[in-house]
């Protein structure tokens, strides 16, 4: 006879790194077998895995080879899939309410709804930072999102063009390129424009010289770029980026972003036609408080070891938007885990142990986050990082092809996450047959 007890009601909100890996690790488990219900929330339809943002946005990915359809995800693995925007939370009723949903054109596509569950688990991961710093909002731009880094793309391709055509000589901001924050995204960022500008030039617009006009200003308030990793790393990244060109303004505070350009708190000026914001990130504000639910001064959610909430034991939070302590007994610095995409992989597979453990009726275990350092790419240049924690049992500083191979493979544990090993074969093989015939730097 066919059991008449509802399936366990399980609601993951965002479809990030570590939503879409847990909603399909669930899925492919409990949902196949009919022991849970699963629903992923997110606003948007497709999935790029974050730190790849920066190739999207210098043109030197192509998006359509890298995104994943959530609707189809859900299709294959055995969850659901709804659109919209995660507004308020009633934990009393155990509902969390979803904005409606509107398309380019304004026009409604899903209503008001709300999504009752017996265990909710919270993956909405970051923002930037801006700290209140005048003009961010009006001026710069921010790599937060696909969309995002299209914007910027398209504006990067349409001033060459501009440049290009204009009868006019160049304004002092004219193919200038200002990035606020050196850590990662920053660094990444700046190397590979250094390349796809120049390609973008070479395809025509011959009347723009790249080596003369074209300019990238890597601003960081630190005294070093990449301030995250040891010393001599920063040190070689910043050498390699002077090498490529790159004006590197360490010990340099952001007054206010302007129309056309960037005020330092020293005074200085630089002029700039682009500006992105990449210093600093925070949990969404609306995180704060959320519920009764405790949160600190970045807007995340203070969870416990467990990964549960302090103040709710059906709500976990996992990946940017948590406030997971690290402490040195684990190998920690007495502080919080990184905000990286590492953890996000490494709590998506925790809670979809620990939720198993629920419905057994057994104790959770404790997550440990293991650190296998940090790594940043840049581009066809280098790239550099240190391997440390629980990978070597120290800490080995890293660079050239090895780092580089060690820096894809991070994605390709997240590609074999959603895909299985079958499927994240063919695709890595088809992108590198199609990589020979394609241009190397898109430019819609």
């Amino acid at each position: 006879m066919r059991s008449t007890i509802a399936p366990h009601r399980i609601v993951i909100v965002g479809g990030g790194a570590g939503g879409l890996e847990l909603a399909t690790r669930l899925g492919d488990t409990l949902g196949k077998r009919g022991q849970a219900d699963i629903t992923l929330i997110d606003k948007n339809r497709t999935h790029v895995w974050k730190p790849k943002l920066h190739e999207i946005a210098s043109g030197s990915m192509d998006v359509s080879a890298h995104e994943v359809d959530y609707l189809a995800q859900a299709h294959w693995h055995h969850f659901h899939y709804r659109i919209g925007e995660m507004t308020a939370l009633d934990r009393q009723r155990r509902e969390v309410r979803v904005a409606p949903h509107l398309d380019d054109e304004g026009r409604e596509v899903t209503p008001d709804r709300v999504f009752g569950y017996d265990t909710l688990v919270l993956a909405i991961g970051s923002l930037s930072n801006d700290f209140g710093t005048p003009g961010v909002g009006d001026f710069a731009l921010k790599l937060e999102s696909k969309a995002d880094a299209q914007r910027f793309h398209a504006r990067m391709v349409n001033a060459c063009i501009r440049a290009h055509a204009q009868p006019t000589p160049l304004r002092p901001e004219q193919l200038h390129v200002a990035i606020i924050g050196a850590g990662a995204t920053g660094v990444e960022l700046a190397a590979e424009l250094h390349r796809t500008t120049r390609q973008v030039v070479a395809y025509g617009l011959d009347r723009v010289d790249a080596e003369k006009d074209i300019q990238v200003n890597l601003i960081e308030a630190a005294e070093r770029v990449l301030p995250a990793l040891p010393p001599r790393l920063s040190a070689a990244t910043e050498a390699l980026l002077q090498k490529l060109g790159v004006l590197v303004h360490t010990t340099a505070k952001v007054a206010a972003v302007l129309p056309d350009g960037v005020l330092l708190a020293d005074g200085r000026k630089l002029p700039a036609e682009l500006v992105v914001w990449a210093a600093g990130v925070k949990a969404a504000d609306f995180l704060k408080d959320l519920a009764g639910l405790e949160s600190n001064r970045s807007n995340q959610l203070v969870v416990r070891p467990s990964l549960q909430t302090t103040r709710d034991d059906d709500i976990f939070a996992i990946g940017d938007c948590a406030a997971c302590a690290w402490p040195e007994a684990n190998g920690g610095k007495g502080g919080f885990v990184p905000p990286r995409a590492q953890a996000a992989h490494q709590q998506a597979s925790h809670v979809a142990a620990q939720i198993k453990r629920r419905l057994r009726g057994r104790p959770l275990k404790d997550y440990r986050y293991r650190d296998f350092g940090s790594l940043v790419s840049l581009g066809e240049f280098s790239t550099v990082g240190n391997m440390m924690g629980g990978l070597i049992g120290g800490s080995l500083m890293i660079e050239g092809a090895f780092a580089r191979l060690t820096y894809v493979s991070l994605y390709k544990m997240h590609e074999l996450a959603l895909h299985g090993f079958p499927k994240m074969a063919l695709d890595t093989l088809a992108r590198l047959i199609t990589r020979r015939t394609e241009p190397h730097v898109k430019l819609h």
